[in-house]
């Protein structure tokens, strides 16, 4: 076996605690199963796995290492990730703007081109932290033994590993926060009140990312 069963268990477990804590993937899906019901934020679960998948092929062939070593590619991806959520969360106020208007069924209009959309977005908001990458260097070599061979191989899978156990956590929180906002979504009243929220939790994510300059 490329991994260890032991050390793949330990490292399934550590990925959990991981999942399990709030970060920015986590507060992006719920606001989108708030704002835009469970199948949105079941998709945006996905999307961040997809991006997930990106960061794990990234840093098996070493990009992680070259963003580190040269800090202005490193702070370039940032900034571009930044502009992007800023570009999200006037978007989602102007969902709150134009609710203001509307009736409460519309609010799931143009479900197929909505799916692909929280799909891309979700994906595209994971993409933007270049630190991802940075991470899984620094946290997967600790779960890899070289004298097994095939190092990239160990890397694909415990990155195959990590994205299978975020999915279940970040596909759970989708779907029970966009009950909730299912729930929520009687009155257009709450309906602004939720892109609102929406716009104001990319805002910060654009804040965050931009001023975080660890």
């Amino acid at each position: 076996m490329l991994v260890d069963p032991h050390v793949a268990a330990a490292f399934c477990l550590a990925a959990l605690l991981m999942s399990l804590a709030p970060g920015p993937d986590m507060v992006f899906i719920t606001a989108t199963g708030l704002s835009s019901g469970p199948r949105a934020g079941l998709l945006a679960a996905v999307g961040v796995s997809a991006g997930l998948a990106v960061h794990t092929t990234a840093a098996a062939l070493g990009l992680g290492a070259v963003l580190e070593a040269f800090p202005a590619a490193f702070t370039a991806v940032r900034i571009a990730g930044a502009c992007y959520l800023v570009v999200l969360a006037v978007l989602a106020f102007r969902d709150a703007a134009r609710a203001r208007a509307a009736e409460a069924a519309p609010a799931r209009a143009a479900v197929g081109a909505g799916q692909v959309r929280v799909f891309v977005r979700a994906m595209l908001t994971n993409l933007a932290n270049p630190k991802v990458v940075v991470f899984f260097l620094a946290f997967f070599p600790q779960f890899i033994d070289p004298s097994r061979g095939h190092v990239a191989a160990q890397f694909f899978l415990l990155g195959t590993l990590f994205i299978m156990v975020g999915l279940c956590v970040d596909a759970s929180a989708g779907l029970l926060s966009g009950r909730l906002g299912d729930a929520l979504r009687r009155r257009p009243l709450v309906q602004r009140v939720l892109h609102a929220f929406s716009g104001t939790v990319f805002a910060g994510l654009a804040l965050r990312l931009a001023a975080d300059t660890r």
